[in-house]
């Protein structure tokens, strides 16, 4: 597994997250999409980004620009695959009746508001840093969106304070299936932080409860420079000071899953989220996908 030493000054203590805010727009940018390779069902982004960047994102020119000159090559494909593929987890866990869903560094997620009709009586917990947070809950209220009743909200520093405890406060229920969503997390913690967070899941999680993940590759973080759109992705987050600080060699997944109790179910990477979300009628893949990320999908036995 990939590591740094020290982990470096964090940007989202201080300032919303630059990440979180790039993905809500790219899935903005997607909800405009009428090719269905593309398209990606996400209207609540839309009406999070700012208001006047609406008209141009309206528009082809505008969806181009931001594809080609914004975001780098693959992440945006990456971003669309990423949501449609968490979204039909979260979607899965709903029809199988779950009893609780964690969203682990939620940012500026809306599938408790978006899947709400779906979620019932399942209770849905959003954690993520408190700035992050609050300047969601913020544009909620700004746009009066109405919070469910069923959504709490949970501020943490993932690095320092114990998720037990803050979602036991929080009226967490230990023991009782669960969806955990750790979408965007992994590769932002230290590596001591990481292995936390999966103890935790193993002490919590019910029987039969999922997990799902994405995480960085972790040749990206040795510099190896071999994948699809690797080096322009892992300059940016450099640059915003929200560094990858964590990462799987693929092969190690199965059993770093063990450990904890844990089976996997399923392993994408950027091959098989091309081959699933990106393939036209006659077999031809579409676009390509940012080959530094991977999603895994794994069961509590």
């Amino acid at each position: 597994m990939g590591q740094v030493a020290e982990a470096p000054s964090k940007r989202i203590h201080s300032t919303t997250s630059r990440t979180a805010e790039m993905t809500c727009l790219s899935r903005a940018v997607s909800s405009f999409e009428p090719e269905p390779h593309y398209h990606s069902d996400d209207s609540i982004a839309a009406r999070l980004i700012p208001a006047k960047l609406l008209p141009i994102l309206h528009t082809r020119l505008g969806r181009t620009i931001f594809r080609v000159c914004l975001a780098k090559k693959g992440m945006y494909e990456y971003v669309i695959a990423r949501t449609k593929y968490i979204d039909a987890a979260f979607q899965r866990a709903m029809a199988d009746g779950f009893d609780q869903v964690v969203i682990f560094g939620a940012g500026f997620d809306s599938r408790a508001l978006r899947f709400n009709t779906a979620v019932q009586r399942t209770r849905v917990y959003e954690l993520d840093v408190p700035i992050t947070q609050t300047a969601k809950i913020g544009r909620y209220r700004e746009l009066g969106l109405m919070i469910p009743a069923n959504l709490t909200f949970v501020s943490v520093d993932f690095d320092k304070e114990a998720i037990a405890e803050k979602l036991a406060a929080n009226g967490f229920q230990a023991g009782q299936r669960t969806l955990f969503i750790l979408e965007g997390v992994l590769m932002y913690l230290l590596p001591a932080s990481v292995k936390a967070t999966f103890q935790t899941l193993e002490q919590i999680a019910g029987s039969k409860s999922r997990v799902v993940f994405d995480y960085v590759r972790s040749s990206v973080l040795r510099g190896e420079n071999t994948l699809y759109g690797e080096a322009g992705v892992a300059r940016s987050v450099s640059r915003v000071r929200e560094q990858w600080l964590f990462g799987f060699d693929p092969g190690q997944v199965e059993a770093f899953l063990a450990d904890y109790g844990m089976s996997l179910s399923d392993h994408a990477d950027a091959n098989e989220l091309e081959r699933r979300y990106f393939t036209g009628a006659n077999g031809r893949i579409m676009a390509r996908v940012n080959g530094t990320h991977a999603i895994v999908t794994a069961e509590r036995n």
